[in-house]
């Protein structure tokens, strides 16, 4: 029992040891036209990921419900581990304009929008999933990258999410 626990953890190291030697980023970018996020550190991108958005992604979000992925400038500002989408990390919207803005429509605003991975019970289909936008407005990416995402942004970054 040692020896397999002792392979286990070797052949764990190169992971272990990449995710520590990448650097934490201050900014997360997303960009809606071509489903992708950067993680940048000191205006550098270094990780950049395929994303599936919102079902309706074309526009800012401008009501519960419309299934659009916001545009502007928020903060990633609490986390959940565990959660029904693996681990999910929350984006501040609306922020004060998109509250302004649907107030001045007559509509809620909306909210609960997360970068968020894959449900458990469909992980084996999820290279399926990242070729549409099936959120109801989330930034969604596979486990994996949820996971090495979660270890490499704090609470506070901010994160600007381009049309």
């Amino acid at each position: 029992m040692r020896i397999l626990l002792s392979a286990i953890l070797i052949s764990l190291l190169p992971i272990l040891s990449f995710a520590s030697n990448l650097p934490q980023a201050d900014l997360v970018v997303v960009y809606k036209s071509t489903r992708t996020m950067a993680l940048i550190k000191d205006g550098q991108p270094f990780r950049e990921y395929s994303i599936s958005l919102g079902e309706n992604p074309q526009g800012h979000k401008e009501k519960e419900g419309d299934k659009r992925t916001p545009e502007g400038e928020y903060f990633l500002d609490w986390r959940r581990d565990g959660d029904y989408y693996h681990r999910s990390i929350h984006i501040s919207y609306p922020n004060e304009e998109d509250r302004e803005a649907a107030r001045r429509r007559g509509v809620k605003p909306g909210g609960m929008i997360m970068i968020h991975g894959i449900p458990k019970m469909y992980e084996r289909v999820a290279d399926a999933l990242k070729e549409r936008d099936w959120t109801d407005g989330c930034i969604a990416l596979n486990n994996e990258e949820m996971n090495e995402i979660w270890n490499l942004v704090r609470d506070g970054t901010p994160i600007r999410i381009m049309p």
